[in-house]
């Protein structure tokens, strides 16, 4: 015998669903954007995110007692012809250093343009420059874009191995409200493009 809800449980439950929408939808952007730090290794911070950043790292690397300060890059993909600066890694560089920072302490490490999985790659590429100059990468902490944060940290642990832990820091979004991200097409587009890629990155992406 098939029991089925009396017409105020289906209104329960139908409360409950939506409640638990509601709550997953308003928590979306705090989930994609994780706080999760992990200082006195390698501080990288990803070169695509804006100039702003450079504060928020400059402020970590002082007080979390780091070796070394990075920003990767790759290639610039418009203007490039109009710039004195190849990667964004180099313009990075040279923005911290206009702004007043100490020339040399802001490590560049460029890497090529890739048709996919960009985040892997320039993981990849920071792990071979930490190599190469003998820096332990046991700690690994990265500054990036707030709904960026998790697919982040996921791809360099993927790329960096069981052997460092990695740590994340998410800058705070200013394009869109993280309470209400679904209320503007940026927020929507950010938010949803987001899970889908961290979807991929869990699910579907294989490191070679």
């Amino acid at each position: 015998m098939c029991v089925l809800p009396t017409w105020r449980g289906w209104l329960a439950l139908l409360l409950a669903a939506g409640l638990a929408g509601g709550l997953a939808l308003r928590g979306a952007h705090h989930f994609l954007a994780v706080q999760d730090s992990v200082p006195g290794g390698v501080l990288v911070m990803e070169g695509w995110v804006g100039d702003d950043a450079l504060a928020v790292a400059w402020e970590e690397f002082q007080r979390g007692g780091y070796l070394v300060w990075c920003v990767t890059g790759d290639p610039l993909e418009k203007g490039a012809p109009l710039s004195e600066y190849p990667t964004y890694a180099a313009m990075t560089v040279a923005a911290f250093e206009k702004m007043g920072g100490t020339p040399g302490l802001l490590q560049p490490v460029p890497w090529e343009t890739v048709r996919r999985d960009r985040t892997y790659a320039s993981a990849l590429a920071l792990k071979a420059w930490l190599s190469e100059r003998g820096w332990p990468a046991e700690k690994v902490n990265v500054i990036t874009s707030g709904g960026h944060a998790r697919r982040s940290r996921l791809l360099y642990e993927k790329a960096f191995g069981e052997g460092s832990r990695i740590g994340v820091i998410a800058l705070a979004e200013k394009h869109y409200d993280p309470e209400h991200w679904w209320r503007s097409s940026l927020g929507v587009r950010a938010v949803v493009g987001e899970f889908l890629a961290y979807g991929y990155a869990r699910v579907v992406f294989r490191a070679p």
